[in-house]
């Protein structure tokens, strides 16, 4: 009996070895496949030409854009104390000249865009008003020196000019095709770190009352704009200009979400004009206007708060040799209705002096046209901000 059992167990020894050799060197012999770690297969997305890799990528409207993007840089002398001791020839002669007063300089830098081959460019006149030296910076890093076309500061615009064969120019966008709502890209110099690219949308249009220039229809986006990025490019994702960067909305000094910018229709109507004619003529007839508020409007017998108040004539100006009088509601020019304050002073700005206009009026509860020979609005100063 012990040697059966013996004779057993070597038997079912060699057995279990025969079958672990099998299974780790021929285990289709068994019949079933055994158990193998799994493979993870891994797919690499397929470039097909003429397809955008980055459907999310802005990447070609900014390398349309920013070659018409430059950096400006101003400088400006500043008149100094003369040293009390220059005047005493004692110290004159033991110092020499080193207490000669040196004239310093103070600098500023901004942005601008390229807007003709000819080398016009559009800016801020906040950034060159001023200024005796002006040097612009291209995106390929050559600098230029610059010339003053002309300014406006009633809309905070100017022209420059350089020198430097053709140059790369950027297009302007529809004049009309911007909603809010849409993404837009500022770019510019800000802090001097060197060209940047901001993304947001369009947060509002025709913002005005902002204190910020006369006439005011400006952009409003959230793309950050900071110091520097004054006079630079708001472009829309194709790559084409649909404002001026111009201020912003800040407690700090840098962005906080609200930039505003000029419309680049308004822009180039006035680049335009300062090009042919070295300035900006706008049309004028001499009045004071005030919103009406509701009590006004309730003293008055008025529906509603459309139209201004006229609150004050010129002594001599085309309104008042025209008949119109404090008092008086104005409510259309031209057919085209007054809303306010501001948009009085758009539409009038926009007539051509010396040609003769129709003014709505409400005077006394009555309706009346009166024929206005249109003036040119007189040059005034900015106010600084």
């Amino acid at each position: 009996m012990r040697k059966l059992w013996l004779i057993f167990a070597q038997t079912a020894t060699v057995a279990v070895g025969v079958l672990f050799v099998i299974t780790a060197l021929k285990p289709e012999w068994l019949g079933h496949s055994a158990t193998l770690p799994q493979v993870v297969e891994l797919r690499q997305a397929a470039t097909v030409p003429g397809v955008p890799a980055r459907a999310a990528s802005y990447n070609d409207a900014v390398r349309k854009a920013v070659p018409a993007v430059v950096n400006i840089f101003t400088s400006k002398e500043i008149k100094t104390p003369r040293h009390p001791f220059l005047n005493d020839p004692l110290f004159r002669d033991f110092f020499g000249n080193r207490l000669e007063d040196e004239p310093q300089r103070a600098a500023s830098l901004g942005s601008g865009v390229i807007v003709s081959s000819k080398g016009y460019i559009l800016t801020n006149h906040h950034l060159i008003e001023a200024a005796d030296e002006i040097e612009v910076a291209l995106a390929d890093g050559k600098k230029l020196r610059a010339r003053i076309v002309g300014s406006d500061p009633d809309t905070d615009l100017a022209v420059l000019q350089v020198e430097g064969g053709s140059l790369p120019a950027i297009t302007f966008g529809e004049a009309d095709a911007l909603r809010v709502g849409d993404v837009v890209l500022a770019i510019g110099n800000p802090f001097r770190v060197g060209q940047t690219v901001t993304m947001g949308i369009v947060s509002a249009l025709g913002r005005s009352q902002l204190n910020i220039a006369t006439f005011e229809n400006f952009i409003q986006t959230d793309a950050a704009i900071n110091p520097g990025n004054s006079g630079g490019a708001l472009i829309d994702t194709a790559g084409n200009l649909v404002g001026i960067n111009t201020a912003i909305y800040s407690r700090s000094g840098g962005s906080m979400g609200i930039g505003f910018a000029i419309p680049a229709s308004s822009a180039r109507n006035v680049m335009e004009q300062i090009i042919q004619t070295g300035s900006v003529v706008r049309g004028w007839i001499g009045v004071e206007a005030q919103e009406i508020t509701p009590e006004i409007a309730e003293s008055f017998r008025l529906s509603s708060t459309n139209g201004v108040l006229i609150a004050g004539v010129l002594r001599g100006g085309p309104a008042e040799r025209a008949g119109l009088k404090p008092g008086d509601i104005l409510v259309a020019i031209e057919g085209s209705p007054v809303k306010d304050p501001n948009s009085m002073l758009n539409l009038v700005a926009a007539l051509v002096p010396g040609k003769p206009v129709a003014i709505q009026l409400r005077r006394e509860s009555k309706n009346l046209e009166i024929q206005v020979t249109v003036g040119k609005r007189p040059t005034q100063q900015r106010r600084r901000r």
